[in-house]
């Protein structure tokens, strides 16, 4: 393994690949608008690894807006054991980078049998697109988030639909922004935690998927580094025990409801450890973000900033990103 890699440039293609998720807008409403009408109980979001990762924005947007019950389940919890409530009138959300995960594949198939509506986001012709009533292509946070506003449009609330579009369409150029207004902060990070024998990563709301994700699938699985994810409040029923002046702690603060929990978080880390270091979503411009939906998009601007961290550890460190084990590899 070298010692170093080249650090990959900041991907000013994001904005066009968002876009393009966007761009999606109306035919996932047209999906969803007969389901609302033919009377949608419940929305569960169902995926593996990051597709359910990706979930966490959207299931957040519609339980702080929306009056449909809103779920989220592993695939194979869900091929384990079926909810009682899933079936006509349930819409299950899926989504695969691959479109080939075994369990998400069958979890579709699982859920179809239920009686419930399945759409996911999948490559096309993919063992996923396949399994599901209708398959979209765009990137799965988005995806999933567009689903969100779609139901929440359906079913009608006071959310201002200008709101919405507006929100969507700075979207592309917000996400870009952050990323390259924390490049330094990401780069001081990554060099201060690239060799310590731990990371503890904390997030609440929409931005415990990454915090989530980053120690499971950036640094466990991409980096083969140990780290351990924990929502910031339940850091406090037991874990904080662990944290002391040599303890790497990263924190994720998002400009959401749960705010207060990461504040609370962050004082605790002030006083108690050294090597604690904060990303905070409030920092940001976000430019054309309206400042009551900056909540909502607070886990995708996270998400964007993990990835980029990640890159920065996979230069420092000269273990590449897409170096595996076990995964892909082996049968499992």
């Amino acid at each position: 393994m070298p010692e170093t890699l080249p650090l990959k440039p900041i991907d000013v293609d994001t904005v066009d690949k968002l876009t393009a998720a966007i761009g999606e807008r109306a035919a996932i409403a047209k999906a969803i608008e007969p389901l609302v009408g033919s009377g949608l109980r419940n929305v569960y979001f169902v995926g593996a690894g990051g597709s359910i990762i990706c979930s966490y924005p959207a299931h957040y947007v519609l339980q702080q807006r929306g009056s449909i019950p809103a779920f989220q389940l592993q695939s194979d919890e869900l091929n384990s054991s079926v909810p009682r409530l899933m079936g006509p009138g349930s819409l299950v959300v899926l989504a695969s980078y691959t479109g080939k995960t075994k369990e998400t594949v069958q979890a579709a198939q699982t859920a179809k049998a239920t009686g419930a509506t399945v759409i996911a986001a999948a490559k096309e012709g993919s063992p996923l697109a396949d399994a599901v009533d209708v398959a979209f292509s765009g990137k799965s946070d988005i995806f999933e988030l567009l689903v969100a506003y779609a139901v929440l449009e359906a079913i009608g609330t006071d959310l201002d639909p200008v709101a919405i579009q507006a929100t969507l369409d700075a979207l592309p150029e917000a996400v870009l922004s952050a990323v390259q207004e924390s490049e330094s902060l990401l780069a001081d990070i990554a060099n201060e935690f690239k060799d310590e024998p731990i990371t503890y990563v904390l997030g609440s709301g929409p931005c415990y998927g990454w915090a989530y994700g980053l120690a499971m699938c950036f640094l466990q699985e991409m980096q083969w580094k140990h780290a351990a994810a924990f929502n910031t409040g339940e850091f406090f029923q037991g874990a904080f025990e662990m944290v002391d002046d040599d303890t790497a702690v990263l924190l994720w603060l998002g400009d959401d409801a749960t705010r207060p929990m990461a504040e609370r978080g962050k004082r605790f880390l002030e006083t108690y450890a050294k090597k604690a270091r904060y990303v905070d979503v409030r920092d940001l411009t976000l430019p054309g973000i309206p400042a009551d939906f900056r909540g909502d998009v607070s886990g995708i601007v996270v998400g964007a900033l993990a990835n980029r961290l990640a890159q920065h550890y996979e230069s420092l460190r000269g273990h590449d990103l897409e170096q595996r084990h076990y995964m892909f590899k082996v049968d499992y």
